[in-house]
Formats: C-alpha cells, sequence, structure tokens
C-alpha cells in the first residue's frame, strides 16, 4: 500500500497568494513524511480550482521537494494544443528530475469545457487524437498525425522526457469498462466513489491486465480518493473537517447551482453523509487508521489518494494531519492485503 495526495486547490479565502504558499508548505511537509505523491485537479472558471495551470504551479513545488513525485490529475486534453502540452510534459520532467506522474483526461465538467468552446461530442474527439498525439510525441523524435481537428507533418520533437519511455500515466476511473483501455496501455488509474464502485473497478481492471497477458506483479496502481481529517481525539476531527468539507461542496457544485443545473450526485452535501459513505475519514489516529484499512481491503486499491487541505481547513490543521498519518496510520498499512 502506497499513500498520495490530491488536490482541487479549491478556494480557501481570499488571498489566493497566501493559499498557494500555504500550499507549497504543506506539499514540503507531504514530502517529508514519505507520500508517494501529489495529484494536482485541473479546473476552469470555479472555486473548486484555483490553480488552473497545474504546469505553472508543479513548477514551483518542484523546487521546493526532492523525492514526492509531482503531476496533474488530470490535464484536461480537450482544452489543450497537444504539440504544447508534450513541451510542458518534457520540461516538468527535467524540473522535477524525473518525478513527474501524468494524468489525462477529457474533462469532467461540461460547463468548464463550454467556456472554451469545446461543446458535446467534440470533447471526446479532441481527448481522443490528442491522447494519441501525446503518447507519440513523447516517445518519437517527430510527430506525424492526421484526424479531424488535428494533422501534423514530420513536427521536430527537440525536447523528450526524462523518464523512459514514458512517465507514470493515469487515467480517471469512473466505470468498470473504462478500464479496458487503461490496462491494455500500462496506465495506472484513479477512482471516487463509495467502496462498491470502487471495488467493481478495480476487479475489472486486474481482470484486464491479466487478459493483456501482464503478471500481477507488475500491477499498475490502483488509486481511491478520500477526504482524510486525523486529530488527537474523535471530536476534535469531527469539528474542524465538517466545515471545511461544506465549504469544499459548495466550490464543488458552484457551476452547477449558477448555471441552475441538477448537481452530479458523487458527493453529497451534508458531511455526516458523506462520512457515513466512508467518502470522508475523519477522527483521531486509531479511527481513521481501521477506517482506510477496511475500506483499503475491500475496494481492492494499493493507492490511497488523501486529501488533506480542501475547503477552510487551515495549514496547521492540515499539517497536523500529515504529521499524525505519517506516525501512527502510514506504517501500519503494510500487511493489508487487496481484495481477490
Amino acid at each position: 500500500m502506497q499513500f498520495g495526495v490530491f488536490d482541487h486547490m479549491d478556494r480557501a479565502g481570499n488571498d489566493l497568494m497566501a493559499q498557494y504558499e500555504d500550499r507549497l508548505s504543506l506539499i514540503e511537509a507531504y514530502d517529508r513524511a514519505g507520500f508517494r505523491g501529489y495529484h494536482l485537479a485541473e479546473h476552469h472558471s470555479t472555486p473548486l480550482g484555483q490553480s488552473p495551470s497545474p504546469s505553472v504551479f508543479l513548477a514551483a513545488a518542484s523546487q521546493r521537494t526532492k523525492k514526492i513525485r509531482l503531476g496533474a490529475m488530470v490535464f484536461t486534453l480537450s482544452l489543450y494544443h497537444p504539440l504544447r502540452l508534450i513541451e510542458e510534459i518534457c520540461m516538468l520532467d527535467m524540473l522535477t528530475r524525473g518525478r513527474l506522474d501524468v494524468g489525462i483526461g477529457r474533462g469532467i465538467s461540461p460547463i468548464e469545457m463550454g467556456f472554451y468552446g469545446v461543446h458535446g461530442d467534440k470533447a471526446q474527439e479532441v481527448y481522443i487524437e490528442a491522447s494519441e498525439i501525446i503518447l507519440q510525441g513523447l516517445t518519437s523524435p517527430r510527430v506525424n498525425y492526421e484526424g479531424k481537428h488535428f494533422t501534423f507533418r514530420d513536427v521536430p520533437m527537440e525536447l523528450a522526457p526524462v523518464q523512459k519511455p514514458l512517465p507514470p500515466m493515469w487515467y480517471g476511473v469512473a466505470r468498470p469498462e473504462t478500464t479496458v483501455w487503461a490496462a491494455q496501455n500500462n496506465f495506472n488509474i484513479m477512482c471516487n466513489g463509495a467502496i462498491g464502485t470502487v471495488a467493481e473497478i478495480t476487479s475489472r481492471f486486474r481482470s484486464e491486465w491479466a487478459t493483456a497477458g501482464n503478471p500481477s506483479s507488475s500491477l499498475p496502481l490502483m488509486g481511491m480518493s478520500r477526504h482524510v481529517v486525523v486529530a488527537d481525539t474523535d471530536a476534535e476531527a469531527i469539528a474542524i473537517a465538517a466545515p471545511a468539507y461544506e465549504q469544499w461542496h459548495g466550490n464543488l457544485t458552484y457551476l452547477w447551482k449558477l448555471n441552475k443545473l441538477q448537481v452530479p450526485l458523487s458527493f453529497p452535501e451534508k458531511f455526516e453523509d458523506a462520512v457515513t459513505m466512508g467518502l470522508c475519514c475523519v477522527g483521531s489516529t486509531s479511527t481513521v487508521r481501521a477506517m482506510l484499512q477496511e475500506q483499503a481491503g475491500e475496494a481492492g486499491v494499493n493507492y490511497l489518494l488523501c486529501r488533506l487541505a480542501f475547503g477552510n481547513l487551515k495549514r496547521e490543521q492540515s499539517m497536523r494531519t500529515v504529521e499524525l498519518m505519517a506516525r501512527d496510520i502510514m506504517p501500519a498499512f503494510e500487511p493489508v492485503a487487496l481484495a481477490a
């Protein structure tokens, strides 16, 4: 079992410069504590994402850290020119000295993509072409491609990634059937959702991995994200986490409510419901350790992605969670077995 951090960089207050500095200090703490990776989401024109250019923030984080891997989860390919993103990925892999992870996806919010003129089927079409171009450009000295949205003839790739043949690649998975492509292309996967949903996804992924002729010993990472707050007592952790979750949920649903659209039901509005569903793991070290151990085993994951800074959590509160996880929770996970 490995641990990572997932971050929306949702709005914490009115001083965004202070928030950036707080986050960079936290990433330094994640690095010292032994987290495998820091994964930053990409969102636009919403308080859910105050780091709309992951590359810029990850470049800053690369200069403040030594061991932790850094990456976007995910780059929204339907909004990028693929040649530009290839070059940014190569630059980041060099700036991190080979610590870059790369997540790709089409974009989860049609509202955000609509702001950029990407509507309907176009998002999926552009995503498919861009993903093929990026994988080619990171592994070849020239790009040649002909598609509906992009056509390239013998474009030189003057930059190349440090990691060969590719940096570790990631794909966000919401349904079991979408694991087929990820397994066939040796992608790590990341899931949200209830334990039963995640278990279906990881089971299908392992099956597809084996069907592709791959040994179980080389299984990619299968991550599950959870909001995590740890304090000295259950009561203290709940008092801290409840208002922070409610603010985060408001940031999450802002654009949907603004546009009078039905809010996706992935995350419940009430903190208590999120705890009941297992989406928030909050409490003392013994409480959270037991929650995460049970969920990891039932969901069949080998990577726990923790949201440690969200809503109005103060830096000191998130730092305390990091300290307690490193001391009392993460070391206990070596013997946890994955679900069959």
